[in-house]
């Protein structure tokens, strides 16, 4: 599944689904909502465009890495502190390909999907610059 959302998911879920397609090893990467001076934060993304970078994002790891299969969920609109805001989960053969595969998506994404970030904070609002 690779898609983008405004709805919460169950990262559980997710995982489980990886583990069904007889692979040795799962790696996931969740990415939150962390509580560093921000109070919630806006996530946009030029969505259709985001979901094909995505898509071949993981066609990307799956061919370089080896990897049977990807799903990349990224969450857009309204966050609080604590919610999910990417998930990765990496089906492998064996667990150093799916750790790669992993670092290699989320850098990946920070360095070409179309997807920002607003923090609010306190003292104001700030856009999130290079990468999120």
């Amino acid at each position: 599944m690779i898609k983008v959302t405004r709805d919460d998911f169950d990262p559980g879920e997710i995982i489980e689904g990886a583990r069904q397609r007889n692979v040795g090893a799962v790696v996931s990467f969740l990415g939150i909502v962390r509580d560093d001076g921000i109070e919630r934060m806006d996530v946009e993304a030029f969505e259709e465009v985001a979901e094909q970078d995505l898509q071949a994002i993981a066609r990307e790891a799956e061919t370089k890495f080896g990897v049977v299969h990807v799903d990349i969920i990224h969450r857009v609109g309204h966050l609080s502190v604590g919610d999910s805001i990417v998930l990765i989960v990496v089906g492998a053969s064996h667990r150093k390909a799916g750790f790669l595969a992993c670092e290699y998506i989320i850098d990946r994404i920070k360095e070409h999907v179309p997807v920002w970030k607003k923090e609010y904070t306190r003292e104001g609002a700030r856009w999130v610059e290079g990468g999120h």
